[in-house]
């Protein structure tokens, strides 16, 4: 049994969802795509909007997402087809936590590089 808290076990639910979650890319791709909530942008929107990531990362790092049910991803039946993504109720709910995160670094960061 996974022992809630234990970021020791690798059942335990934060580490597992640090393990999703816990990339730049991440953090990135859900602040832009909260911010034109409830709409959605297209892939190169997307890219676009996201300095220094790049397709391959891009692409891969949505597919997680997707599947793990916090982006929908929606195709145009164009030539060549069009991809449009946006936040689900899951996806926009991980704002918060990602949000206080940042507000936490921009407070302690300096701190954090003056020891290191």
């Amino acid at each position: 049994m996974t022992t809630r808290g234990d970021l020791f076990d690798p059942g335990c639910p934060t580490r597992r969802l640090l393990d999703r979650i816990g990339t730049k890319w991440v953090s990135m791709i859900v602040k832009t795509l909260a911010e034109v909530s409830p709409g959605e942008l297209g892939f190169a929107e997307l890219r676009r909007r996201i300095p220094g990531v790049s397709q391959k990362m891009l692409s891969v790092t949505l597919q997680g997402l997707t599947v793990d049910g916090l982006v929908a991803r929606r195709v145009e039946p164009t030539v060549p087809p069009r991809v449009h993504y946006r936040l689900t109720d899951l996806g926009l709910s991980l704002e918060v936590p990602l949000s206080a995160l940042r507000m936490w670094a921009e407070e302690h960061m300096a701190e954090i590089d003056r020891h290191g």
